[in-house]
């Protein structure tokens, strides 16, 4: 099956919206106290692509081997997650770490997609701010 999957973090809040067939399922989260205001947007929106990743797993919408055209939002993220170079800042690695584990352990096929701002449905869809 193939998924369009939005994402979008900021210091308080993430959120995901995943696009199936003919299905569109949404999500807010405020950060945990622990992330809450200590994390930048930047890390936030990796926490939002990990958690978000992590949530359509197990709640059985991203399944084995799925196919799943990831629209991000921002320049850095997309030219980090689509070639090999390492950030500097550890917390990101750590979150592209577990990104990459998903997405290997699961044999999920990804393309990334450079999208404009104005584009982000999960930006849009975010009810948490």
């Amino acid at each position: 099956m193939e998924h369009l999957f939005y994402y979008y973090g900021d210091a308080k809040n993430i959120s995901w919206v995943i696009q199936s067939n003919d299905s569109v399922t949404e999500q807010n989260r405020e950060h945990v106290n622990i992330y809450k205001n200590k994390i930048s947007n930047l890390q936030s929106k990796y926490i939002a692509l990990h958690i978000g990743l992590f949530w359509g797993i197990g709640v059985f919408i991203i399944k084995n081997e799925d196919t799943i055209k990831i629209k991000c939002d921002d320049k850095e993220i997309f030219e980090h997650m689509t070639s090999k170079l390492k950030s500097k800042d550890e917390f990101i690695e750590k979150r592209t770490f577990f990104i990459n584990q998903l997405i290997n352990q699961r044999k999920l096929k990804v393309e990334f997609d450079l999208i404009d701002k104005s584009e982000n449905l999960a930006k849009i869809k975010n009810k948490c701010k």
